[in-house]
């Protein structure tokens, strides 16, 4: 049974479509540039058209969908109400949620009949535990506008953590896991007995680690300072924190990893001091999620970073565990979030 996947980006579409249950991959591919100044591809339903007519037999189509904020802690198959849902959930997330429901809402048109299925970032952590999600802030926030951790790379993190429990040959019910996805953006997860515990991306994927141009973690208080100093209103101090801070604004060169190592060993002090943070805060969060889960069995590598750069891994866990009694296996696992968008989709149209 042949499943597209369809990831809807605010300017691209990337699929993959798969034979099931077999998960053979047949065809891949992706359309870039839509609706941008002298494309051919005006928008979303040109382009999912385009991609259709390389396809043919769809049995069912899975979407990549980032936020689903409390609303939805699994996949759920596309009705008006999830799509009400999703709506919803773009005022929190408006850079993705609206792309991806653009794509859903293509397919509706173009595969009338077609079970569509919505697979979100964030439902694999809605079992992180109150205590960890909940910010310090005055309640009537989270009661009135839902300020909190949600967590995203969601399906990345649940698939590795599938795959560590096959490559180990042990029940994911008897893992202690911290999954490393470390790529342009970043994020690290506890994952105790197949679930996530605790999560470093938060309300939005800004919080967290220092990744290739968003800033991670930094005193609320030096934001607002920054804006009254320099005269910066939200919409810029919101861009200086997600597209000029991170890797590229520390070394003043890029946000690509490969670039900045080339240029330390060269002698390039900033690109050193780039690295120099973006190790020490993985390895912060990698030692706060041990005690968290009281002990570890995997510590895991994916995405480009992760599964790429051996001299960024050899310096995350240099000496990392010399106090744990009994050393964690190291592992990298490439991470196939397009695949595990088919399982679900496969296993929620089946059932």
């Amino acid at each position: 049974m042949k499943i597209l996947v369809i990831n809807s980006g605010s300017s691209s579409i990337k699929y993959k479509l798969f034979d099931m249950p077999q998960e053979h991959l047949i065809s891949k591919g992706a359309l870039e540039h839509i609706g941008e100044k002298g494309s051919k591809v005006p928008d979303h339903y040109s382009g999912l058209k385009t991609i259709l007519g390389k396809v043919d037999a769809v049995w069912a189509v899975g979407h990549r969908v980032v936020h689903g904020a409390e609303k939805f802690e699994k996949p759920a198959v596309v009705n008006q109400k999830v799509i009400n849902g999703i709506k919803e959930c773009c005022a929190i997330a408006p850079l993705h949620n609206p792309a991806n429901l653009s794509g859903i809402l293509a397919c509706q048109k173009l595969l009338p009949g077609v079970k569509q299925v919505a697979v979100f970032d964030t439902a694999f952590h809605q079992s992180i535990p109150v205590h960890a999600y909940i910010y310090g802030l005055p309640y009537d926030y989270y009661q009135r506008l839902r300020v909190r951790k949600y967590g995203f790379h969601g399906t990345s993190h649940e698939y590795v953590a599938a795959e560590a429990r096959r490559i180990l040959k042990r029940p994911l019910n008897k893992l202690k896991l911290i999954s490393c996805h470390l790529g342009n953006g970043c994020s690290i997860t506890a994952i105790d007995k197949g679930k996530s515990v605790d999560t470093s991306m938060g309300f939005t994927p800004l919080e967290g680690l220092v990744m290739g141009t968003r800033c991670g973690d930094v005193d609320p208080a030096l934001v607002t300072h920054i804006m009254r100093k320099e005269r910066i209103d939200a919409h810029n101090m919101e861009r200086i924190l997600n597209k000029e801070s991170g890797l590229k604004g520390v070394s003043g060169i890029s946000n690509d990893m490969r670039a900045l190592e080339l240029k330390a060993k060269a002698g390039n002090r900033r690109a050193r001091l780039a690295i120099d943070i973006f190790v020490y805060r993985i390895r912060k969060y990698i030692g706060a999620y041990c005690s968290v889960l009281g002990g570890l069995d995997a510590l895991i590598f994916t995405a480009g970073i992760g599964e790429n750069q051996p001299g960024i891994r050899a310096d995350i866990c240099r000496g990392l565990f010399k106090y744990l009694d009994r050393q964690p296996k190291i592992m990298i696992i490439p991470t196939n979030e397009e695949l595990m968008i088919a399982r679900q989709t496969y296993k929620l149209i089946r059932r």
